[in-house]
């Protein structure tokens, strides 16, 4: 953590010509790259914007929001200001609550545009992901939210059957078609390659998720989740956009054993309060023993299958991990909130 915050958030622009648009005046499209700590990989997400293409007919804009870094992701920042993508603007936030939905939010608030397009700092974006996405939106008057379509740039190969597990790290492949996705499902695109309409968002998104992802002292990930299902439950549509591509860059260390373990069981302690989201409050106590029942099946049922295998198959004993601690997931949360 850094022993200081800096004293107020700056706006410049990347070119030293006159900006198409000032750093006050509305755009058309913003592009929100959340980071902590991302002063070796953020260079790389603006050099992919930098590249954008198709974009001559709308206005759009760059956020950077620091979510509290101790490293050099500022001063990376001011490097591209005066070499930047021509006109336009590239503006800072430093938001010193810890955890990416604290992020976020403040890119939703700060964003001079009704469409906000979240990128993570080791999201690469395709040349023309600018140009799909206002265009798809365009098209979706009534699509509160829709995701991209995100491989992985992997630093080593993934383990064996990587993929039963693959959109725990925000992979996702569904096709060369515009998907919708029914509330019924319980599939929701995730907060990687986001885009949101502003007014969604702020209606309907507390200010302060219960889930906060994964900071000091709190171990919850879905907080990307949590936001696209209170967007979901207030009526607005959400969609898949197959144009929408870019690359998750995924070092080692995210392949370990270690880490999808860890990883598998924190999501499977925050299901239970994700779950309840979209189901009506009298109908819970129902839901909540449907989902154990459930769990238990998707439990003795592996077990069966995988028995043999769990000291050797990575995966399989990760879908165990997130099974057990699915079924526990109530009584975790339960004892949060007790602050047991």
């Amino acid at each position: 953590m850094p022993s200081s915050q800096p004293n107020a958030d700056f706006t410049a622009s990347l070119d030293d010509r006159p900006p198409a648009q000032s750093s006050d005046s509305l755009s058309d499209f913003s592009v929100a790259i959340c980071t902590y700590n991302g002063a070796e990989r953020i260079g790389k997400v603006i050099k992919c914007l930098s590249a954008q293409v198709g974009t001559e007919n709308f206005n759009w804009e760059i956020i950077v929001v620091d979510n509290n870094s101790s490293d050099k992701t500022r001063e990376i920042v001011e490097h591209y200001q005066p070499t930047g993508i021509g006109k336009v603007p590239l503006r800072y936030h430093f938001e010193p609550k810890q955890g990416l939905a604290f992020a976020r939010q403040k890119a939703v608030e700060e964003s001079h545009s009704e469409l906000i397009g979240f990128l993570d700092d080791d999201n690469l974006p395709e040349p023309e992901w600018v140009a799909n996405a206002f265009a798809f939106a365009q098209e979706r008057p009534k699509a509160g939210a829709f995701g991209s379509r995100i491989f992985g740039e992997f630093e080593t190969k993934p383990p064996e059957n990587f993929d039963r597990i693959a959109a725990f790290l925000a992979l996702t492949d569904r096709g060369n078609q515009p998907l919708f996705y029914y509330s019924s499902k319980k599939i929701l695109p995730p907060g990687a390659g986001l885009v949101i309409r502003k007014q969604a968002w702020l209606e309907n998104v507390p200010k302060s998720c219960f889930l906060q992802g994964r900071v000091a002292g709190y171990q919850l990930p879905g907080e990307d989740l949590e936001a696209v299902l209170h967007i979901q439950s207030a009526g607005w549509e959400i969609w898949y956009n197959p144009d929408m591509i870019l690359w998750h860059c995924i070092p080692h260390w995210r392949l370990t054993p270690e880490y999808l373990l860890k990883l598998c069981q924190t999501i499977g302690l925050s299901r239970f309060y994700t779950r309840m989201l979209s189901v009506p409050k009298w109908l819970r106590p129902l839901a909540a023993i449907a989902y154990m029942v459930s769990d238990l099946v998707k439990i003795v049922t592996h077990l069966i299958k995988y028995n043999n295998r769990l000291g050797s198959d990575i995966i399989a004993l990760c879908e165990l991990r997130l099974y057990l601690n699915s079924l526990i997931s109530p009584l975790y949360l339960l004892r949060k909130q007790l602050g047991l």
